[in-house]
């Protein structure tokens, strides 16, 4: 393993090559997911070694291969409670599209429409990962690959696939988009090969989306409850479509 200096690192997200995995947790799923990791620094290598021991041991042997001394306050902005921070090959974003057009799907992938939380977004991530679903894709100028996102998606950007796209280079599928004046989701069955589509968390989905549509769905809400998290409407309707398949 090369050690990478502190400017590579400073540089890592605005090259676009590298993706920094701020924390154990996103190192131990990226590795679980094949991620190519080039850098593995902590404060405290040994102690990283006992928590991959205690919480990640199928990948222990790798993080204590990876893992060197290094001062993190040299490197980021703020270092994470756990210590530890990484650098990851991105994934080749040809293939991942590939894995979007893959006709049939098996999986529904989640379309977020000009969403403007990084976090959210993140949590997304997270939740399309634990469902299985293909991939999350978002339209907008927010970048599903900023160092906030993966960081609140604790790694599991490897776990699916995302990326950016407009309305014309949308995967194919039946186009599902959540909005308040659409079906009961409760009287639907959603195919695996749909697009689920999510509106930002003040305007929802916008016209042009809205217009592109094959079904407009609604999620249960009681009266006067003006809206959903972005996070928790995604997790119910994964739910609702449900989920990966038992082996």
């Amino acid at each position: 393993m090369s050690e990478l200096s502190g400017r590579e690192w400073q540089g890592a997200a605005e090259r676009g090559d590298l993706v920094v995995l701020d924390g154990f947790h996103a190192l131990k799923h990226a590795l679980r997911f094949g991620a190519d990791v080039r850098d593995v620094v902590a404060g405290d290598p040994d102690a990283v070694r006992a928590l991959a021991g205690e919480l990640a041991p199928d990948v222990a042997d790798e993080v204590g291969r990876l893992v060197r001394r290094a001062d993190l306050r040299t490197l980021l902005p703020r270092v994470h409670p756990t210590g530890v921070a990484a650098l990851a090959v991105r994934p080749d974003r040809a293939a991942g599209r590939a894995r979007l057009d893959r006709q049939p799907r098996t999986a529904p992938v989640v379309v977020l429409d000009n969403p403007r939380n990084l976090g959210n977004v993140g949590a997304v991530v997270r939740l399309a990962a634990g469902f299985g679903a293909t991939g999350v894709v978002t339209r907008g100028d927010l970048d599903p690959w900023h160092p906030n996102v993966v960081r609140a998606g604790a790694g599991l950007h490897y776990a699916t696939t995302v990326d950016r796209v407009e309305i014309d280079t949308l995967p194919a599928g039946p186009l599902y988009a959540l909005d308040p004046e659409g079906e009961d989701i409760r009287a639907l069955a959603l195919p695996d090969d749909a697009l689920l589509a999510f509106g930002s968390e003040r305007h929802g989905i916008s016209p042009e989306l809205r217009a592109r549509a094959d079904h407009l769905v609604s999620l249960p809400m009681r009266p006067q409850v003006s809206s959903y998290n972005l996070a928790t409407s995604v997790a119910m309707t994964l739910f609702h479509w449900g989920g990966p398949r038992a082996d």
